[in-house]
């Protein structure tokens, strides 16, 4: 049920990234009675107080100025809520407010990938927003929210729907592959390829090969199939001259300077590659496999909301997430950082916004469960050991296998 949720907010995306889409409703309860706040309220004259902020968005990025604008954009709105932002590098940012929203304090609020909504949202560090959305959740398709939604509540406001695609740049690429044959020809004939080495960017190529990570149970099945093909197939990529690299920022600037002729990364440096590329930029899904199109782990950004702070400062809080990731906001983002919103209504006229959200419509929806949660160390594990020729595929997977059931119980 989740992956057709998935599929359906990815479509409805594209919908709307082609278009401008007409206003859809999600019905909700009724909403709570307004209260006076302790740090914000609700008055006739519009949202009062102050909010703290948390991103992890890289300095000077396009999505930091995206931000930049869509808070100042508010301020014309809003005018007396004032939000102080913080930026944390992105390797802190989820232990950070973990921590601190443990013992007591933290932010207001944080916006970050569901990488780990499941588990926080169990270990309550994250306020359920279901009271606070009431009402307010028209602009939203309705799958947007299940992306944060855990045990029937959810947990965010919904903003930026992130998979990863193949970049390339048009003056030395000029047809991009479309299966994994065709991208392991264009290398083995020198075109230059750089490759995150990580257990996330090459997510999408298991289930080009067949491989299926957990049952409905949640226990790892992956050695049954597919991963050892494609783990052999990163190998030979590597073999025919692919340069896989543990440095996101190196491999970005192969990318922007011309040193790599093609990358797979996500959305969130659209805008930065378009400052380089021009209109040499270009974007497609990953290249499909044998087994059919490629799966990229596939999420989406969500502001949260601390849960220690009062009722009424979290109700100013979401005021605060709904203007940012509302139209408004969100039209800034595709604007300024070329990010794929879920907000309905919100137009994009650039093509490459929408090769990512044709590329988040074949994504495995990332899954909150606990069980998924073992999978990164386990198979980033494997990655490594095969690309720097420890273990052999088989090797490897039956290693990571094992140590994902182990560490569930499985």
């Amino acid at each position: 049920m989740r992956n057709k949720l998935f599929v359906l907010l990815a479509m409805l995306l594209i919908g709307t990234l082609a278009l401008a889409a007409c206003a859809g409703g999600v019905p909700a309860p009724a909403a709570p009675a307004a209260e006076e706040a302790a740090g914000g309220e609700q008055t006739a004259g519009g949202p009062k107080g102050t909010l703290t902020f948390w991103h992890a968005y890289g300095t000077g990025s396009s999505e930091e100025q995206a931000l930049t604008k869509a808070l100042e954009a508010m301020k014309g709105d809003m005018p007396d809520v004032t939000v102080n932002v913080l930026q944390i590098p992105f390797d802190q940012i989820f232990n950070k407010w973990e921590t601190e929203v443990a013992t007591g304090g933290g932010p207001d609020m944080y916006t970050v990938p569901n990488d780990n909504t499941g588990n926080q949202a169990r270990g309550q560090l994250l306020a359920p927003l279901d009271d606070l959305l009431a009402g307010k959740t028209d602009v939203f398709p309705p799958a947007s929210f299940e992306g944060a939604r855990v045990d029937g509540k959810v947990y965010g406001v919904p903003g930026i729907i992130k998979a990863v695609a193949l970049y390339y740049n048009k003056s030395t690429v000029p047809t991009p592959p479309a299966t994994t044959d065709e991208l392991l020809q264009l290398v083995k004939d020198g075109s230059r390829l750089v490759i995150n080495q990580n257990a996330y960017h090459n997510f999408g190529f298991w289930g080009a090969f067949g491989g299926k990570l957990m049952d409905d149970t949640g226990k790892s099945i992956a050695d049954q199939g597919g991963f050892v093909e494609a783990l052999q197939y990163l190998a030979d990529l590597k073999a025919a001259g692919a340069e896989f690299q543990t440095d996101g920022g190196k491999a970005d600037t192969l990318f922007r300077q011309g040193q790599a002729d093609m990358i797979i990364n996500g959305p969130w440096v659209l805008g930065d590659y378009k400052k380089d590329l021009g209109d040499n930029l270009g974007v497609v899904p990953m290249p499909a496999g044998p087994a059919g199109p490629a799966t990229p782990l596939a999420g989406v950004d969500y502001i949260h909301v601390n849960p220690n702070i009062t009722p009424e400062q979290q109700q100013l809080a979401v005021e605060v997430a709904l203007y940012l990731f509302g139209p408004k906001g969100a039209q800034i983002y595709a604007d300024t950082a070329g990010s794929p919103m879920v907000a309905i209504g919100v137009v994009a006229s650039d093509p490459l916004v929408t090769a990512f959200a044709e590329a988040a419509a074949t994504g495995f929806p990332r899954p909150q469960s606990k069980e998924f949660g073992n999978y990164w160390t386990p198979f980033g594990d494997a990655v490594t050991k095969v690309l720097e020729g420890q273990l052999t595929p088989a090797d490897a997977v039956a290693e990571a296998t094992a140590a994902m059931n182990n560490a569930n119980g499985k």
